[in-house]
């Protein structure tokens, strides 16, 4: 992913080529937290009219039959197809030790979100619970997962068009191309100028043509110092925006893919509103934002 994933282009109707050679948005609208038939229908309805056409959930987020159920209402209400819209799911992170389950989970999540395939299916963290953080088993239930994917992975049928990862570290990535021939389509990581990946996971990444997604764009959800960091408030009134969205435009040009979250209508509007562009040297002092520190959980604790 070396070529910058944005341009011209107004970014709602920005895709990229996947390495399975399927497109997908660079936006998406993030869904963790966000539960209850009533609460999904709003915040859907607010982003598939905004122009989101990308929706990221997970089997441990407890909403994926709510997100069915107000998709059968809403494609048709937008004049949309199935086939219009990018969904991502991820494996639970309990179920990491048993790849044997792997195919009826996966059967699960395609009947709650209504659905015969997904676009894109995510091994949600790399550890396994309740193992020793730093056995050598960790790898090989990594190694055994990803295989069980594969026997489920067509890009052109499904039923999962594209697999990745998320949480993983360089060492997890390289250990596991060593094991496989089926390269992860995308990682999905933590990215914030408070936690800014290192340079050896980018290159890698890069390298491999495996897409980095940005969770966690805006750092904290609550006391949020990120937010409120002076610089960026100096460059959002210059482009007069929202800090918000100054933070999101910046992970685009940092070659992340995003998936802002908010049950807040007018919020979802303007998380998909980034048809501006910063400077290099904006982007340069965004990156060099003080107190870094890192909000979720942590990758490099798994061998």
């Amino acid at each position: 992913m070396s070529s910058k994933i944005v341009s011209s282009k107004p970014v709602a109707n920005t895709n990229i080529v996947l390495n399975t050679g399927n497109e997908m948005p660079v936006i998406g609208l993030g869904t963790y937290r966000i539960k209850g038939d009533g609460l999904i229908n709003t915040v859907l309805e607010a982003a598939l009219e905004a122009g989101y056409r990308s929706i990221d959930t997970a089997q441990a987020y407890g909403n994926e039959e709510s997100i069915g159920k107000a998709l059968k209402v809403l494609l048709p209400k937008f004049n949309l197809e199935r086939k219009d819209i990018f969904i991502t799911s991820k494996l639970a992170p309990q179920n990491n030790g048993n790849p044997d389950q792997v195919q009826s989970l996966v059967t699960n999540t395609l009947n709650d979100l209504g659905t015969d395939y997904l676009d894109l299916f995510l091994i949600h963290w790399p550890g396994t619970f309740g193992l020793d953080n730093s056995s050598s088993e960790q790898a090989v239930n990594r190694h055994n997962l990803w295989n069980a994917l594969s026997e489920m992975y067509d890009p052109e049928n499904g039923p999962l068009k594209a697999i990745g990862v998320s949480n993983y570290t360089t060492n997890h990535l390289i250990d596991l191309m060593r094991a496989t021939t089926i390269i992860p389509a995308v990682n999905q990581v933590e990215f914030s100028p408070h936690w800014l990946q290192p340079k050896e996971l980018i290159s890698v990444c890069s390298t491999h043509k495996i897409a980095l997604q940005a969770y966690a764009s805006l750092g904290s959800s609550s006391d949020n110092p990120l937010i409120k960091d002076p610089t960026l408030a100096e460059i959002a009134k210059k482009h007069g925006v929202s800090p918000v969205q100054m933070l999101l435009r910046w992970g685009l040009q940092k070659n992340f893919l995003i998936i802002p979250k908010s049950i807040t209508p007018a919020r979802i509007v303007q998380n998909i509103s980034l048809d501006f562009e910063l400077s290099n040297e904006e982007v340069q002092k965004i990156d060099a934002i003080p107190n870094k520190q890192k909000y979720c959980w942590n990758p490099e604790e798994i061998a």
